[in-house]
């Protein structure tokens, strides 16, 4: 049955593939080269579509596949790194709007996951479905408390759908991996990647987690509302939030029908992506405007968490560091951070890429501030850098998708927004806090188990170290007086290294009793490590 559906699955796609035009790009690749004359015997070959561009053409083919390809189509547009812009540009516009699935259906979903029926789950349970998309269907109801709520129940089967259509996909992949594009494009990764989300996106609970969690991140925050989440009603397959009635955010002639200010709200939306990315760690991934909404009092209001991001603290120093040596314009320097990094290959030529650096950063340093995109700086040097065999991590690329879509919004919001303004006292704050005290100390206090560990091994190290210089004295009479030196230097040193590390013993010690303010000791360790410090001189 499973080989069966395949098998039709995949005619139907190369039926579409072949009504848009892309077979010519399978047939391209090394293993399909021999066939591409088939094409002239398609009978779609002799009625071409309207004349549509590529990246048209593969969005209507996308759409046309239905319902996990619209939402892989969604997901490839976040890589910028790895497509053409045209084709980017036109997967953005995929819309999720699916057919509905059986309202009845739905019902028994939720009933058999809560273990009730919706008459006691709720007052009013709407059957007629607010909204339908890839993965799941929306419907409207009324708590026994009175709260208006969304329900989301995910489509029946859909695990089913994905698998056949992921091992269809791969297949597609490896197909196409034979194409000379696939050293850029990278398709089995791409799969892997979409495969990675999709599955994530299909447990409810995880998205109830991270709606809990962001809405920590900003209670009684004038900046951002989160819905509440009601776990009682709430499954794997399940989602129950608050309702919330708010004007989309791309409605901008309902907005200053409102009154809101524009370039208040464009502002905000700017520090709302900086506050969750460099003090919460923790961001809306997926913040499209059809997932941002404004109340009446300009209050922005989010939903849909079923993507969300972190950052390493390596990633926010790079991030930062980047972003600060652009302002500064030194490219020099954006390049060495790159390489101080770590994620530069053995076979990357630095020189040849501060060269690549400083012709796309040069071009930007003659436009005002305002003018430059944050977004598109990132994803420029994020794409030269892969032309470098240089590995970007995957956090960095979802992050700089997310910031693209501010950047957006906010100019379509306000046009003359100056992101650097806003974004400036964030990545300065950050680069305090990496070169304070308290960050050194905290350093230390976190190497100290490891130093503790390697302190005792070092002077029986240079105890060793001096017997087999004594025992190299017998070699020879020409070098007795060469080695009679550096024994005499090495004894004469032993001791200064043991003052050494006792001295950098007590500085680690002080600073962990400072870190936790104890004041009085660390004071006193302060005073042996510096006694120890003059005798190691």
């Amino acid at each position: 049955m499973d080989s069966m559906y395949s098998f039709l699955r995949f005619i139907k796609i190369s039926r579409v593939l072949m009504r848009y035009r892309l077979d010519s790009l399978v047939l391209s690749t090394p293993l399909l080269k021999s066939f591409k004359p088939l094409v002239y015997l398609i009978p779609w070959h002799y009625f071409p579509v309207k004349k549509y561009t590529r990246g048209q053409r593969i969005r209507l083919a996308l759409e046309e596949l239905g319902p996990i390809f619209i939402k892989f189509g969604q997901t490839l547009s976040t890589r910028r790194d790895l497509i053409p812009k045209d084709i980017g540009d036109e997967l953005a516009k995929l819309q999720n709007n699916c057919p509905a699935f059986d309202p009845i259906k739905a019902k028994k979903i939720i009933e058999q996951s809560l273990g009730e029926s919706t008459e006691n789950l709720f007052k009013r349970f709407d059957i007629k479905p607010l909204a339908s998309a890839s993965i799941a269907q929306i419907h409207t109801a009324l708590t026994n408390d009175d709260n208006e709520v969304v329900i989301k129940v995910v489509r029946p089967d859909i695990n089913k759908v994905i698998q056949h259509d992921i091992k269809l996909m791969y297949t597609l992949a490896m197909l196409f991996n034979k194409h000379q594009l696939s050293k850029k494009l990278r398709p089995i990764e791409v799969v892997a990647e979409f495969e990675n989300i999709i599955l994530n996106e299909l447990d409810m609970r995880i998205e109830a987690n991270n709606c809990l969690k962001i809405g920590k991140n900003f209670k009684n925050s004038s900046l951002l509302y989160i819905p509440k989440i009601y776990p009682n009603l709430c499954h794997k397959n399940i989602l129950t939030i608050e309702r919330i009635h708010g004007i989309p955010v791309n409605d901008i002639e309902q907005l200053k029908a409102n009154n809101i200010d524009m370039k208040q709200l464009a502002e905000e939306g700017v520090i709302i992506f900086f506050t969750q990315v460099f003090k919460h760690n923790f961001f809306h991934a997926d913040m499209h405007p059809g997932n941002i909404f404004v109340n009446t009092n300009g209050q922005y209001m989010g939903v849909d968490f079923g993507i969300m991001g972190t950052l390493t603290k390596t990633d926010k120093d790079f991030l930062a560091d980047i972003f600060i040596a652009f302002f500064n314009q030194d490219y020099k320097k954006v390049a060495q951070i790159y390489i101080d990094s770590g994620w530069i290959s053995s076979t990357t030529n630095i020189f040849s890429f501060e060269t690549a650096v400083q012709r796309i950063c040069e071009p930007m340093f003659e436009k005002p501030l305002g003018e430059i995109s944050f977004g598109q700086v990132l994803l420029e040097l994020i794409q030269e850098a892969k032309n470098f065999d240089i590995t970007i991590q995957p956090q960095l690329l979802l992050l700089d998708k997310t910031l693209l879509n501010i950047e957006g919004l906010g100019r379509q919001l306000y046009p003359q927004l100056n992101l650097w303004t806003t974004a400036k006292p964030f990545l300065e704050n950050l680069v305090k806090e990496k070169y304070s005290i308290k960050h050194t100390f905290e350093k230390i206090k976190d190497q100290t188990p490891q130093l503790l560990k390697d302190i005792p091994e070092l002077p029986s190290m240079t105890i060793n170290a001096i017997k087999q210089l004594n025992q190299i004295k017998d070699i020879g009479h020409l070098y007795i007086q060469q080695t009679n030196i550096i024994v005499n230097q090495l004894k004469n040193n032993e001791n200064k290294h043991t003052s050494a590390i006792l001295a950098g013993s007590m500085t680690i010690l002080s600073g962990i009793l400072a870190v936790n303010t104890f004041w009085l000791p660390s004071l006193f360790s302060s005073i042996i490590a510096l006694i120890f410090w003059f005798q190691s001189i």
